[in-house]
């Protein structure tokens, strides 16, 4: 075989695989909205957006408002092993607080030790992904893009054999049979039914709460802090050429320092698994993978969609030396140097590391509201 013919037959036995597995690809159609109770009248939950940047304002569904009754709802059942089919795990089993909501691990376990094939993202400023001025297609969950909302994102690992491996009818019988959660639904939708719905509503809603925007980076923009000459150092060679970040993960001047859109980086040349490809079955999209945001890098580890990568340090190292060309790999990223990396010297790479550093915010980390 030629490296074509290896490639497509690779691309033909993964997909037959990640769809054999998966069973989430598949959204559900819009929510009806859900009319209180005369009774209950929730109450408005009201974002305070972080400054400094340019933060646009998000694009709330109109049949899924944020409440205070709907986000507490949301965060109890976060934290709730009730989710999972053993009662064993929650989605902070595998989305911890103080690692930006990621494990630290390569791949997360689920129920009866299942292992998962894809690391877990870390989940912050999750609200903007679903903007369709900012996400093109409809792409925005999960590295592979396969779902388009939060809604419809939260039935996902719930389903998944490998993660939750939940029964939704099994789990709504269980939450109506619950000392607590019949009175929180009833507050947060004004009804006494507890539907597969109202569990991705009210779990979204949380969610779109979770906003990051409060790191050293941004306290700079708002005039608060100086950053050091190596972190100064380091921002230019993030907006330049030198370290070539700008092109996938944005300028300096948006706040989620991500382009919202798939790249093959350069990881393998003959993509084992597809990403975006594996969803669209397009050929083009073979190997690419949703660009993550470069916030909170320093809880997030283990880095990239496979957790190949242990530090900051390895991941500098390469892009500066280590890529691969292959029939889908970027051409702003790799092509483009085409002496093989970045040809960072010692110092630039500890530059760069110290400004992507900046981007670290303590305070989400540890803020009560998103916490146990």
């Amino acid at each position: 075989m030629n490296r074509v013919q290896i490639f497509i037959t690779a691309v033909l036995l993964f997909s037959i695989q990640c769809f054999s597995a998966c069973n989430v690809n598949d959204e559900l159609e819009p929510p009806a909205f859900v009319k209180p109770l005369p009774d209950i009248t929730p109450t408005p939950y009201n974002i305070n957006y972080p400054t400094g940047l340019l933060w646009p304002r998000l694009k709330i569904p109109a049949n899924n408002p944020l409440t205070v009754e709907g986000v507490a709802l949301g965060k109890k059942l976060f934290y709730d092993n009730i989710l999972s089919a053993d009662n064993t795990i929650s989605c902070s089993s595998c989305h911890a607080q103080g690692f930006s909501f990621s494990d630290s691990k390569k791949f997360s376990f689920g129920v009866n030790g299942q292992l998962g094939i894809r690391n877990a993202m870390p989940l912050f400023n999750l609200g903007w992904f679903e903007d369709p001025t900012l996400v093109k297609g409809g792409h925005g969950f999960f590295w592979d893009g396969r779902i388009s909302t939060l809604e419809n994102q939260v039935l996902a690992p719930i389903e998944d054999p490998r993660e939750m491996n939940q029964n939704l009818a099994a789990l709504e019988k269980e939450l109506r049979a619950h000392a607590e959660y019949p009175a929180l639904f009833k507050k947060a939708f004004g009804t006494d039914s507890i539907t597969t719905r109202l569990i991705m509503f009210a779990i979204a809603q949380f969610e779109r709460t979770l906003i990051s925007g409060n790191a050293k980076f941004d306290q700079f923009k708002r005039g608060e802090v100086q950053l050091s000459e190596s972190e100064l150092r380091g921002l230019t060679l993030y907006t330049t050429e030198g370290a070539d970040c700008f092109h996938c993960h944005g300028n300096d001047r948006s706040p989620f320092f991500t382009d919202f859109k798939f790249h093959n980086n350069g990881l393998d040349s003959i993509p084992t698994d597809l990403g975006l490809g594996g969803i669209t079955g397009r050929a083009e999209d073979m190997g690419l993978f949703k660009t993550p945001s470069l916030r909170n890098l320093s809880f997030s580890a283990p880095y990239m969609h496979d957790g190949r990568f242990k530090t900051i340090e390895e991941v500098i190292e390469f892009y500066n030396s280590g890529t691969k060309n292959g029939p889908t790999t970027d051409l702003n990223i790799i092509k483009n140097h085409p002496k093989g990396g970045l040809n960072l010297s010692p110092q630039d790479k500890l530059d760069l590391i110290a400004f992507l550093k900046t981007l670290d915010d303590y305070s989400y980390i540890s803020d009560i509201r998103f916490g146990k």
